[in-house]
């Protein structure tokens, strides 16, 4: 029987040898296990890990940082589980997570974790709207917020839902540092087996609603075993990933990936982006470790990157591939090779370049250890070029979600011979895999996946727009941004003021992060004989900036229009 502890030592001492890690690694046994309560808190007892700081948070605008130890942590998460318990929270309850980058975030998810909770991350960027699927599709019992969030709740019906704010009190709304009066040690009510739900994610696909994404209590605290391979992680790092809270990438590396390696996670809030500032912060603070998307590499190589000097020992990169400008200027300013690494909400890493592994610039790497990927041609058939497949049965690897769940609860997308990622690829000879594209239409945009479908359901919602196709438009920071070819309805005019009417409309119903850019109205749409619209077309249209081509119509930027309220960046 292989335990988490024994899993966990055999890819630390592997670290670099990666023929050895990928052929000898096996997964921990789905045994009875509860990562809070059986890792975090014996961690967290461990002589020489006690002490070190857990969370150590850098908050840029109010010049302070607040750090924690895993004892502390420990503790704080226990008053967390207890004051949780007391507002009538048990097993299985679905509680949504609608925080920044806050200590109660963390306290919260361990909290959950050990009561067997269900936690629904969500980002603070969501409408009311959203929020209202979130907690109608998610069966949330329970919502833990930020103050900013609560207004949000007004026209949700939420009365009948446990409602916690960290901030003030209010009406309706238990104040969360009510917690610090719970008692410091928890009990299990019993044990928590491998199988048991743990998160829920909602993710962008192809239809109008975001997929429900199910993980259990096995398959991302275990199943991040890779991901710590992956980054290159050890015992006393201070990891920094930046990503924002709500998103799975979070959950990978500021989370479960840097505490499995009993390392720091290291956290940075600023009011807004700043490359410079955050350069300065992470050669002040010793950071060792760090994963950025190409979004924030390629503004950090818009800087004197040789003039800060770092302790950083390794780099990472996910979300999509990386262009060889960027990495050779990392590795001309600090002698490092940034390592790309591939996964979705729906897996943890499951490919990537590890540390001791060739480096192939443009290829994310090959199969983490516990994965056995297949390149696979629409027949599930072995293929040069293909979609990213899993072998599952007896193959199955822990990193896997438990499927996508359905209205009914009922679990769908990951079972049979195969999960397909709906990723294609290309694999080398020395099986190299190098990103291709989406089987369908789902995008990246400053590492958010952009669904098409769901963009140009809401823009159908206006009532001068008949049609609508949404697809990719280069952007030079964050590789691509939402862009719509719009065909009006009859006897609407093309003009600046329907635009602004579609971008005001777009304003009020889409989170700021999956907003539509640009407009393009025009007076015919590219179609197959079946009356489908051809993406495909409209993409190649815009990839190669063609005018000429007669599909295009008049374009409209939301820049255009100073009178549209401005959010912060998104990066």
């Amino acid at each position: 029987m292989t335990t988490f502890q024994e899993a966990r030592a055999f890819l630390l001492h592997n670290r670099t040898d990666y023929e050895t890690a990928v052929r000898d690694f096996r997964w921990p046994d789905p045994v009875a296990f509860n990562w809070a309560l059986d890792w975090f808190d014996e961690l967290a007892k461990d002589a020489e890990a006690k002490d070190r700081p857990a969370l150590w948070i850098v908050d840029a605008a109010q010049d302070k940082q607040t750090k924690l130890s895993f004892a502390a942590l420990s503790r704080r998460s226990n008053q967390v589980a207890n004051f949780l318990r007391a507002q009538g929270l048990k097993r299985g309850d679905h509680l949504l997570l609608l925080l920044g980058n806050v200590v109660p975030l963390w306290e919260t998810m361990l909290a959950a974790m050990k009561l067997g909770v269900v936690v629904i991350p969500a980002t603070t960027l969501l409408t009311a709207d959203e929020l209202r699927d979130r907690l109608d599709r998610g069966k949330a019992k329970a919502v833990v917020a930020a103050e900013d969030q609560v207004a949000k709740f007004t026209s949700l019906d939420a009365e009948n839902i446990v409602r916690i704010v960290v901030g003030a009190a209010s009406d309706g709304w238990l104040a969360y540092d009510e917690a610090t009066k719970a008692p410091e040690s928890f009990a299990a009510d019993g044990p928590t087996k491998a199988n048991d739900p743990m998160l829920l994610y909602f993710t962008s696909g192809t239809t109008a609603k975001p997929k429900l994404v199910r993980h259990s209590q096995r398959s991302y605290p275990v199943g991040h075993l890779s991901t710590m391979y992956w980054i290159g992680l050890k015992p006393g790092d201070i990891h920094l990933n930046i990503s924002s809270p709500g998103w799975a990438k979070h959950a990978w590396s500021c989370f479960f990936a840097p505490w499995n390696a009993g390392a720091t996670v290291f956290v940075v809030n600023q009011p807004r982006f700043d490359a410079k500032g955050l350069l300065a912060t992470i050669g002040r603070c010793g950071v060792t470790t760090l994963c950025a998307p190409p979004t924030v590499w390629r503004l950090f190589i818009q800087e004197n990157l040789a003039s800060f000097k770092v302790s950083l020992r390794e780099v990472c990169g996910a979300g999509e591939p990386l262009n060889p400008e960027v990495i050779d200027r990392v590795q001309a300013a600090w002698s490092l090779t940034i390592r790309d690494g591939y996964g979705q909400t729906e897996t943890t890493a499951l490919a990537g370049n590890s540390p001791g592994q060739k480096i192939k610039v443009g290829s994310m790497g090959r199969p983490l250890p516990g994965f056995r990927v297949q390149v696979s041609d629409a027949d599930g058939h072995p293929a040069r070029e293909g979609e990213v497949a899993l072998l599952l049965g007896t193959d199955r690897p822990a990193g896997l979600m438990q499927g996508y769940q359905g209205d009914d609860g009922e679990l769908s997308g990951a079972e049979g011979e195969l999960y397909r990622s709906g990723d294609v690829v290309f694999e080398d000879e020395d099986g190299y895999l190098t990103f291709v594209g989406r089987s369908d239409d789902v995008f990246k945009s400053s590492d958010y996946r952009i669904s098409p479908f769901e963009l140009e359901s809401v823009l159908l919602e206006h009532e001068l727009v008949a049609e609508a196709a949404v697809v990719p438009s280069p952007d030079p920071i964050r590789l691509a941004i939402p862009k719509a070819f719009v065909l009006l309805t009859s006897g609407a005019e093309r003009t600046p003021e329907t635009a602004l009417s579609i971008f005001r409309h777009l304003h009020t119903r889409l989170a700021p992060f999956k907003r539509i850019r640009r407009l393009e109205i025009v007076t015919e749409l590219p179609k197959t004989i079946s009356g489908k619209i051809r993406r495909v077309q409209l993409r190649r249209l815009e990839r190669d900036d063609d005018r000429n081509d007669p599909l295009r119509g008049r374009e409209f930027r939301e820049e255009d229009f100073p009178e549209l309220p401005k959010t912060r960046s998104e990066t």
